[in-house]
């Protein structure tokens, strides 16, 4: 069981955003159309065994052409703002230099009708689609990735600086130097290993020249980046075990938030030899941390390591995503290694279930950081297998996904009591949730056989249906406006019709 819509949305607090993401490559399709560009996940997509059942991109949801219609299903479900991400193919081909209007003209309409509809735009600048011609000359492990980073901000500022109320820099560069550059699992395939430590200073440097051009446009919206976290558990009492899981704090989350919240890398990491090969200007380090108006989280499980070199990466249940490929690059070659959860619930990705854990790292952020940004949990969901019930008398078709409704519910209100007077993370300023996905997608190396949706997609006719976790979500909106209009209708007894609007606008995010 799972807390009431009703309940959860009583403990919701004032100015909370409640919303939905996706991310361009994964949901537009489109790839030849209107000058975009190749993407160095175009190529890597087309390689043999390389996506899940060869699955491609190339038609993905067909946001492209259908974006009204996915429009129109983030109104009817309610939601306060829609996280998307700007493809950089679309806009800039080549990554450097000329733009393509008709890129810029997509998200020109996309933002008009998310504002038509009372959606609030929260815009990823990155998120994972490198423009091929910069893959070509390294990607990530080239510094001047970083500048052209910066000049695409500078783009986007520009051209839609009015109208993105929250900008994030970059997603999840953890996943992109783990599965991109050290062990192959996603574009552009480099198996480098500790190799791949430049692309981590170089996406957190593009991060920084990126919030600086957006302030030299003077956007309005607030700007922030997101990385994934998970917490890293020791497998036993073990002090080997305690060992190897600062070892992988270390490597998933403290290599990425120390610089940026921080304006240095953690002493460890700087005193390893690997480190010392790699110099860079100590001014870099005023650039990344700069100071930022949120830091967004992407959380979805926590992490059990336990030493010595295991039998591969990960355990047998899980999938290729995110941390659980950071102890090794599948040959067991690492002096620790990953461990299953046998007690707990696991997703079809092979993720272990286990809400308890987002508290814990949320109090594990504001202890290590007393100058954190309100955060924003930018990304929570989970993959289930979904079993279409079909009622033949009207020829409607219903998805029961409990488990991923449950999963929603226990997170929110885990996270919701944790940052709450008196919570573990108490001093953490929690400011939304944005559900991982608004629908089915094409999920990276994993292809079309993970749906984290809260609306199915059928891949053959692209006819989108609601599941249960998207009424759920409805409901739980629903609620919350509800108890903000009673709020209203108290004040404005006692101080007016001018007190109570102002009541009733910060209830919604």
């Amino acid at each position: 069981m799972h807390i009431t819509a009703k309940d959860l949305a009583a403990i919701i607090p004032p100015g909370f955003t409640l919303g939905v993401a996706t991310a361009a490559f994964q949901i537009e399709g489109a790839l030849d159309e209107d000058g975009r560009g190749p993407a160095g996940w175009d190529v890597f997509a087309a390689r043999p065994g390389a996506i899940v059942e060869n699955h491609s991109p190339a038609i993905a949801c067909d946001h492209y052409h259908r974006m009204p219609e996915d429009v129109a299903l983030m109104k009817q479900l309610g939601v306060d703002s829609y996280r998307f991400s700007f493809a950089w193919p679309r806009i800039q081909p080549k990554g450097r230099g000329a733009v393509n209007q008709a890129g810029l003209d997509f998200y020109d309409r996309l933002l008009d009708e998310l504002l038509a509809n009372e959606i609030s735009p929260m815009a990823t600048i990155y998120h994972w689609d490198t423009p091929l011609p910069l893959d070509e000359e390294g990607g990530w492990l080239n510094r001047d990735m970083a500048h052209r980073l910066g000049e695409y901000a500078g783009i986007l500022a520009e051209a839609f600086g009015d109208r993105v109320a929250r900008w994030v820099t970059i997603n999840e560069p953890a996943t992109v130097s783990a599965n991109g550059y050290a062990f192959g699992l996603h574009s552009p395939g480099k198996e480098l290993a500790l190799g791949a430590f430049p692309t981590v200073h170089h996406q957190l440097l593009g991060h920084g020249l990126a919030v600086q051009a957006l302030r030299a446009v003077g956007v309005p919206g607030e700007i922030g980046m997101t990385n994934v976290y998970s917490p890293m558990v020791p497998n036993s009492i073990n002090p080997l075990d305690r060992v190897s899981a600062g070892l992988m704090d270390l490597a998933q989350n403290r290599l990425y938030a120390d610089p940026v919240l921080t304006g240095k890398y953690p002493d460890l990491i700087r005193a390893a030899k690997f480190f010392s090969t790699f110099e860079h200007p100590d001014e870099d380090m005023e650039t990344i941390s700069q100071p930022l108006d949120f830091y967004g989280l992407n959380y979805y499980m926590p992490t059990k390591v336990a030493a010595g070199p295991g039998g591969g990466a990960v355990p047998a249940s899980m999938a290729e995503a995110m941390g659980s490929d950071l102890s090794a690059a599948g040959n067991g070659g690492t002096p620790f290694h990953v461990e299953t959860w046998p007690e707990a619930d696991i997703t079809a990705y092979g993720w272990p279930v286990k809400p308890e854990y987002m508290a814990v790292a949320l109090k594990e952020m504001g202890e290590r950081y007393p100058n954190l940004p309100p955060v924003i949990l930018t990304e929570g969901g989970a993959s289930f297998e979904d079993i279409i019930v079909r009622d033949k008398s009207t020829n409607t078709r219903f998805i029961p996904d409990e488990r991923r409704l449950k999963y929603l519910s226990d997170h929110l209100e885990t996270a919701l009591r944790a940052t709450a007077p008196g919570g573990i993370a108490e001093s953490v300023d929690l400011r939304g949730y944005y559900v991982w996905s608004l629908m089915d997608n094409f999920e990276w190396s994993a292809g079309y056989n993970q749906p984290f949706g809260l609306v199915h997609l059928d891949h053959e006719t692209l006819e989108r249906t609601p599941k249960a976790s998207y009424f759920w979500l409805q409901e739980l909106i629903e609620e919350r406006d509800l108890a903000a209009e009673a709020t209203a209708a108290v004040v404005r007894a006692v101080a007016g019709d001018e007190a109570a609007g102002e009541v009733a606008a910060t209830a919604q995010g």
